[in-house]
């Protein structure tokens, strides 16, 4: 078992990154597993690596959940379109996940309500759609599913055309914030004695006698570059997986495929759940739903031909896809470019297939053993538990200690039981609840208050908290991943980026000119990757 002393002395639970940095120069112990790869899928094998006593270290050469993990659909589904296609056993998987997830984690996925249209003359019917909704209660466990009138939709979607509209198909599924998912799943591994560093770079396999013995690591801050060694090395570096394959000689197997996003003000379009439709132009599916004060809607599927290096970005092309699904639906809105607030692109590892379209390709993960290098790719961020299981399978036969069966099999610890700050709304509450875990009861202690930012629901104290906690080392990682202001406000929170300054730029020990470096960068990724083609930045002084 781990003992209380490996709990405490583990990541930014001690408060900085270079006290674990620290401990990887003068710990020159073997690790049971090294994991690349700070997304959904690594988090996860920390995970389970950590609880079941096993010596595990992850390393990411961005930030936690900077690639896909970030900027996924933000949904915890079974995916309805898997089990149309034929997908049993994912969907099955996937929905049995998603329940474990809403009952361990609320308020960090929430269950939400799916309304799926049904025009004359189009597909799919109520009928079929009926089908695929009765396996999907199945396996479940409950009945979710519903039929609504034309009249009865509009209530939940103001605006939906009527137009040949026969009624809609009612079910439940989740979202999420991905990368607080991501984060809480670190903590808990951090919690049993992992270690876990952002801005460590695995640049090369170290092998011995052919059979893969550790990683040889750059940190991308410093420059300074040591090795590491484990009995087995894990990918999950999602779309980068070839690379590191292919030092073992092994030939290229990923699509890169590009799915992006538009966020709107609610009022602008304002629904009470996901609105699932097909589009009018390629029947692909896409989502209409609300996160986080705002509507979201997504997504493309795209073969991503640009450099996996940079961050992924919507191209005009896509903006015109996704407005011209949402002017279908809704030709009352009049949605246009100047309503779009931001914008979100991920690239999606996908294990290369015979489809021709990207949308016909397998969601289906795949583990691939090479030498002692365990590489995962594909998946859905819903199953990543099983995929973690899956990957230590694999790992097994180089462990010299098997992993121990953990006593206890949740994935969350449970939140401390508080009572709701006076004046808290009861929706910021559970959200803080899910999103923070055991760690609740320290940022409720932050002086810089429980107020939540104006038209968002993130309050000040999780700046504080993310500043001084979350191994932050740029302005984006506080923005874009342990906060979404720069999704949730306009123009990348440049307005509210003075009061940032107060609360955090003492916390991460920043001067003044470091800030403005920082402001620089951080307002030159946000026009290029999360704006749009073509519209101006306004910055403040």
């Amino acid at each position: 078992m781990t003992s209380e002393h490996q709990r405490r002395d583990s990541g930014w639970l001690a408060g900085s990154r270079e006290h674990a940095l620290a401990r990887l120069r003068t710990d020159r112990e073997p690790w049971d597993l090294i994991v690349i790869g700070g997304g959904i899928t690594g988090a996860g094998v920390l995970r389970e690596a950590s609880r079941r006593g096993l010596r595990a270290l992850l390393v990411e050469a961005r930030d936690f959940a900077w690639g896909t993990s970030s900027r996924s659909s933000k949904m915890v589904h079974g995916g309805l379109r898997y089990l149309g296609a034929g997908h049993f056993a994912l969907t099955r998987d996937a929905v049995v996940e998603r329940e474990r997830l809403l009952a361990e984690a609320p308020g960090l996925v929430e269950r939400m309500q799916y309304l799926m249209p049904h025009y004359r003359h189009k597909l799919p019917g109520r009928h079929a759609m009926g089908a695929l909704l009765w396996a999907y209660d199945r396996f479940a466990g409950q009945r979710t599913r519903d039929f609504h009138p034309p009249t009865q939709a509009q209530q939940w979607l103001p605006g939906l055309r009527l137009e040949g509209l026969k009624g809609c198909s009612r079910f439940s599924d989740a979202v999420t914030d991905d990368a607080r998912l991501v984060l809480r799943v670190l903590t808990e591994a951090l919690s049993d004695g992992a270690l876990a560093v952002n801005y460590l770079r695995a640049t090369e396999i170290v092998s011995d006698n052919g059979r893969v013995a550790g990683v040889r690591l750059l940190d991308e801050i410093s420059g300074e570059r040591f090795d590491a060694h484990a009995s087995v090395v894990v990918s999950a570096t999602g779309a980068w997986t070839d690379r590191l394959r292919e030092q073992m000689g092994q030939a290229a197997v990923i699509r890169p495929l590009r799915g992006s996003h538009l966020v709107v003000p609610a009022w602008r379009l304002p629904v009470s759940c996901s609105l699932t439709l097909m589009h009018p132009d390629d029947r692909r599916p896409l989502f209409i739903f609300p996160w986080e004060g705002t509507t979201v809607i997504g997504t493309t599927d795209l073969d991503h031909t640009d450099s996996i290096d940079e961050e992924a970005r919507i191209s005009d092309a896509e903006i015109d896809y996704l407005l011209a699904a949402v002017r279908h639906v809704f030709p009352s809105a009049e949605l246009s470019r100047a309503d779009i607030r931001s914008s979100w692109s991920g690239v999606r590892p996908i294990v290369r297939g015979n489809a021709k379209t990207p949308s016909k390709e397998s969601r289906e993960h795949v583990v691939w053993d090479d030498q002692g290098l365990i590489s995962v790719a594909g998946g859905k961020l819903t199953t990543f538990r099983l995929i973690a299981l899956d990957v230590l399978n694999a790992a097994a036969p180089y462990l010299s200690q098997q992993p121990q069966r953990p006593e206890d099999e949740r994935i969350f610890a449970a939140t401390p039981a508080l009572p709701r700050p006076p004046g808290m709304r009861t929706r910021v509450w559970q959200r803080l609840q899910g999103h923070y875990g055991r760690d609740l009861p320290a940022l409720l202690a932050r002086a810089e208050g429980l107020a939540p930012i104006d038209g968002t629901r993130t309050v000040r104290a999780e700046l504080a908290w993310a500043a001084a906690n979350e191994s932050v080392l740029h302005l984006d990682d506080l923005l874009l991943r342990r906060t979404r202001l720069g999704l949730l406000l306009d123009n990348g929170g440049e307005d509210f980026l003075p009061e940032i300054r107060q609360i955090c730029q003492p916390l991460l020990g920043w001067n003044d000119d470091r800030w403005q470096q920082e402001v620089t960068r951080y307002r030159a990724i946000w026009q290029r990757h999360y704006s749009i083609p073509g519209r101006a930045a306004t910055a403040s002084t």
